[in-house]
């Protein structure tokens, strides 16, 4: 079961994912991310803090938007992950592809440089 809240706060909008992504859910936060994408949203945070699990379909929609964040220079930065999943993002190197903050203060520098 999964719950997406979505919040604007001047320029850029955060979305707050909370419980579970799996197979099914994956495709709501497929949904999320490519309406925040579309409606030109340049600064887009993900609040991971209340995100208990996450499914290689979950992560599989993180991965399938890199090459477009980056083609609409979209500044995408995921934070307050919990140590379980942030592990998962760590052990396939989405790390390495995405940013990623532990605080909401981290995440706004990141999004905010140049």
């Amino acid at each position: 079961m999964i719950e997406i809240e979505k919040e604007l706060e001047k320029d850029r909008i955060i979305i707050r994912i909370i419980g579970e992504v799996d197979a099914s859910s994956s495709i709501r936060l497929d949904q999320e991310l490519s309406e925040a994408i579309e409606n030109n949203n340049k600064k887009i945070l993900v609040d991971c803090e209340k995100l208990e699990y996450i499914s290689s379909a979950g992560l599989g929609v993180f991965m399938s938007y890199i090459q477009v964040i980056e083609k609409k220079e979209v500044k995408f930065v995921l934070y307050n992950l919990s140590d379980k999943v942030q592990n998962v993002f760590e052990i396939l190197g989405l790390d390495q592809l995405l940013p990623i903050s532990s605080t909401k203060e981290e995440a706004l520098q990141i999004v905010n440089e140049g």
